[in-house]
């Protein structure tokens, strides 16, 4: 019983945030990354996951190496790292490698 609404986790470019990001309405969960982290690379399933479970969330990737300009806006000093915006505001930001569980009550508590 496979379904084809397979949602994708959106890459993103610096250049796209304000239309993608401060424009967009509702929750916005950012998930700051680098390929080279391994961390990163054990959140990118549960990010995925995220996805897929919360159809009414708009979840996208940032490539931490490519976008100094949003780590200093935002203050992120390591990877990886989820901000959840809401209606283009920083509601909550999450440091570190996360469960499926994690990362839902981070959704839901913000």
């Amino acid at each position: 019983m496979s379904t084809e609404t397979q949602v994708k986790v959106e890459e993103i470019l610096a250049e796209q945030f304000n239309q993608e990001v401060e424009q967009a309405k509702g929750k916005v969960l950012i998930d700051f990354y680098a390929p080279w982290c391994a961390p990163c690379k054990m959140l990118a399933p549960v990010v995925e996951q995220i996805a897929q479970d919360n159809a009414d969330i708009k979840v996208i990737k940032i490539n931490a190496d490519n976008s100094q300009a949003l780590m200093a806006k935002f203050g992120i000093r390591g990877i990886p790292t989820l901000l959840l915006i809401n209606n283009g505001e920083l509601v909550a930001t999450q440091v570190g490698a996360a469960s499926v569980s994690q990362v839902t009550q981070f959704i839901q508590q913000n």
